[in-house]
């Protein structure tokens, strides 16, 4: 285990056995997290984007590239570059990701697959920032597509409406090299994506104009080892004949192995060019620590294996967020509980659920 990491590891320990052991008294929890989650602006665009996964209109071009893709983890620089653009316009919303790979391949070709059975592209998106009701999206080198909604985090129980298509979807894969070919040294796997605004309206209940907004959207590229049998590429195995761990390489970091933690997604806010010297900057949300911290605070209670920190006896949570003290409390209700704070930058009061859903009230 790396002295970092176990640091991290001690350290995160130490402040869950101090909110064990206390009784009826306020704990001093100071917030402790990773800085705060990856930004991108995505532009307003009035030209004509045909999906063609090659990115070569000049609103791409203009488009500005996100940050480079690391682990998952947040601390390994993946070996194979990946970046991502966004657009939008009165009835798309547009991706389009470069991913740098010297050997590109894929098997599954069948409509929603388990496709990160191969290498392939995901898309995570929670319109409205509560963790509950998003979509996940995949594609691989086929432009195999596997869209599913799912109504919580799996850690609450999640449905997972596998069934769920996406009206309209448009996608497309351009190969700067030859697919499933190994003789040869590729370059990179490009996919090229439209979703129209109408279908993710239907869905998140949203028809407010998009200009203004900003989302939870998150990235994830899985990356397998592989292995040539006859010419043909397979996931590796190892000496036992189980295939190695894949690698995933995300956009804003996760801290742990799990995209399904939506409050951790990185921001993306919807905004028009005003020339290319006066460009909007990205402003997170007010309360994006104090959320941040709830969240923290919610997870430590469910990483315990009893329920003490159900009780009320260690509540409430004090706070230290950007010099200023915030209180967390919990509320009981027949069918479970909330835990509240109040922001004192805007006097809106925040609440999560048992089962992690985020809502708020001025």
């Amino acid at each position: 285990m790396r002295i970092s990491k176990l640091i991290k590891y001690c350290f995160s320990l130490l402040t869950l056995l101090l909110l064990i052991s206390c009784s009826s008294k306020q704990s001093n929890a100071n917030i402790i997290f990773s800085e705060s989650p990856k930004n991108h602006i995505a532009y307003f665009t009035s030209e004509k984007i045909t999906i063609d996964g090659k990115g070569e209109e000049n609103a791409w071009k203009e488009a500005f590239w996100s940050d480079s893709f690391i682990d998952i983890e947040g601390e390994k620089i993946p070996k194979f570059e990946t970046r991502f653009k966004m657009l939008w316009d009165d009835k798309n919303l547009y991706f389009y990701s470069k991913m740098e790979d010297p050997h590109i391949w894929a098997s599954l070709k069948q409509r929603d697959t388990v496709v990160f059975y191969n290498n392939d592209f995901e898309i995570f998106i929670d319109p409205n920032g509560d963790t509950h009701n998003y979509m996940e999206i995949e594609l691989n080198a086929y432009n195999t597509l596997w869209d599913l909604f799912l109504t919580k985090p799996y850690r609450n129980n999640s449905t997972v409406l596998n069934q769920w298509d996406i009206k309209g979807f448009q996608s497309n894969v351009h190969v700067s090299g030859t697919l499933n070919d190994a003789s040869d040294i590729d370059d990179y796997w490009a996919v090229e994506i439209a979703i129209p605004w109408i279908s993710l309206q239907e869905e998140i209940g949203k028809k407010t104009p998009i200009l203004g907004q900003t989302w939870r959207i998150n990235f994830s590229r899985v990356h397998w080892e592989f292995d040539l049998i006859d010419g043909m590429y397979y996931r590796k195995k190892d000496d036992k004949g189980g295939f190695l761990t894949e690698y995933n390489w995300v956009w804003s970091p996760q801290g742990v192995i799990n995209m399904h933690q939506p409050e951790k997604w990185g921001f993306v806010h919807f905004a028009k060019k005003i020339d290319q010297k006066h460009q909007p900057k990205f402003q997170y949300p007010v309360d994006n620590s104090l959320i941040l911290w709830m969240y923290s605070q919610y997870r430590s209670q469910l990483d315990l294996i009893n329920d003490s920190l159900k009780s009320k006896s260690i509540f409430p949570i004090k706070g230290s967020i950007e010099s200023q003290t915030v209180t967390l409390d919990k509320i009981n209700y027949p069918n479970g509980y909330f835990l509240m704070a109040k922001s004192p930058k805007t006097n809106i009061v925040y609440y999560i659920n048992e089962e992690g859903k985020l809502t708020s009230k001025p």
